[in-house]
């Protein structure tokens, strides 16, 4: 998600990811060839008094002039709405990474809720919530006719209290209901670890402000243990966050060039982001994983190593989520999220609505029970009676790191034997 506080969509605690607050009143003007529609307006102007005199119950002037600024953004497309005072504060308190809620990031798509993705060691991930799930019922309230901001608010509650979902997943006969207990949220961004000596791993949950100096820590901390050959960036299920980190990031890998250029109907939409000198890993070969829960940030990167030719992005394609918001704050402390801008890679794709395609399509392994005994392999150490090896090594007949990691993560062991040929080649082609 990308915003000026800009993002798409929403963390299942009520709040938002965002680039720049856009702190201040907004102040608006129209244009010398715009004309103001007198004759829409009086239309307006007579449906809220027949609302007023003639419907079954009361209802109150700032519900009614509230719901039809809800109605107008929500009309344009999904990601614009207007916030209320409430919902502009967990916006703000969002931004920190610390917040309360289940720990997804959802959008509304034919009415109900859909998971964009899980955030990683949330109540959500840890439960079994996956991206693309649709979400039809919130406890026993549908959420058909419900805004997103209201499907939100059902779901952000006091920690230690729980919430039924029940979701429609491709594939599964019926819904599932899952059990989700709420709690404080903490978003880690950056996380790393050795996959084998030489081979680093790097995953982004989502981008914060903080992003691109703990991701540079992380490659820092790697390459103390051994001198890295080559790394693996994991954006699988990144929904996204603030445009500078997406832009640090990618400044990390990129030596020089364009980064990534927004265009808008106004001058301050359009920007153009330029890399700078320097290559973290010092030319090492690089390997983007992405997923359908990869959105906008996570898609900003994933296009810019892929145009630049700096890293090979395998999995499946990205969310494509390609448009920019921008969080304007009102007079009386509400605040309006507007589609402002499109975001195109460097060499001017937009992947609004049609994301990023992998350079190497991978998608994850799944494996029946029979297939599962069907891999079991035998080997000398198997054998009743065997000899021990003179050298004092190890015979038993566990599985080494490879081995395990492939039947956890196919996706990740496929991207470090990736790394492996990779520095494979280079050393053939250097002679």
């Amino acid at each position: 998600m990308l915003q000026n506080l800009r993002t798409s969509t929403w963390f299942l605690s009520g709040t938002l990811l965002g680039l720049s607050l856009a702190v201040g009143h907004s102040v608006y003007a129209l244009k010398d060839n715009d004309q103001i529609p007198f004759e829409d307006l009086q239309a307006f102007t007579e449906v809220f008094s027949k609302v007023k005199s003639d419907y079954v119950e009361p209802v109150d002037d700032q519900k009614l002039i509230e719901d039809a600024i809800r109605g107008m953004l929500n009309g344009l497309d999904p990601h614009s709405a207007f916030l209320n005072t409430s919902e502009f504060s967990d916006l703000k308190i969002g931004t920190t990474g610390q917040f309360g809620g289940l720990g997804i990031e959802v959008g509304m798509e034919n009415g109900f809720v859909k998971v964009i993705s899980p955030i990683d060691d949330t109540p959500a991930s840890r439960a079994g919530v996956k991206a693309s799930d649709l979400i039809i019922k919130l406890d026993d309230k549908s959420v058909k006719g419900m805004t997103l901001n209201e499907a939100v608010k059902v779901m952000r509650g006091k920690p230690n209290t729980a919430i039924d979902l029940t979701i429609v997943r491709e594939g599964e006969p019926k819904p599932l209901v899952i059990t989700i207990t709420r709690e404080i949220i903490r978003v880690k961004s950056v996380k790393n670890r050795m996959l084998e000596p030489g081979y680093g791993y790097v995953r982004i949950t989502n981008f914060q402000s903080r992003t691109t100096t703990d991701l540079l820590k992380a490659i820092s901390d790697l390459q103390k243990e051994e001198r890295l050959k080559g790394m693996v960036l994991d954006l699988r299920n990144n929904p996204g966050g603030v445009l500078n980190g997406a832009v640090g990031v990618s400044d990390a890998f990129i030596d020089n060039g364009l980064i990534v250029y927004t265009e808008g109907r106004l001058d301050d939409s359009s920007h153009r982001y330029l890399a700078t000198p320097g290559d973290s890993l010092n030319g090492a070969p690089l390997v983007v994983l992405v997923n359908g829960g990869s959105a906008s940030a996570s898609e900003i990167v994933a296009g810019a190593i892929q145009d630049h030719k700096r890293g090979i992005i395998l999995g499946t394609k990205s969310f494509g989520k390609g448009s920019v918001q921008t969080i304007q704050e009102l007079r009386n402390g509400s605040a309006v999220k507007l589609t402002t801008a499109r975001y195109f890679t460097p060499n001017g794709r937009s992947i609004q609505a049609t994301g990023i395609e992998p350079d190497i399509k991978l998608s994850t392994l799944r494996l029946s029970a029979e297939d599962e005994k069907s891999r079991e392999t035998y080997s000398e150490s198997d054998l009743e009676g065997r000899l021990s090896n003179p050298n004092g090594e190890s015979d038993a007949g566990d599985k080494d790191d490879s081995e395990a990691l492939a039947e956890t993560d196919f996706q990740l062991y496929e991207a470090l034997n990736l790394l492996k040929g990779l520095i494979i080649l280079n050393q053939i082609s250097s002679g």
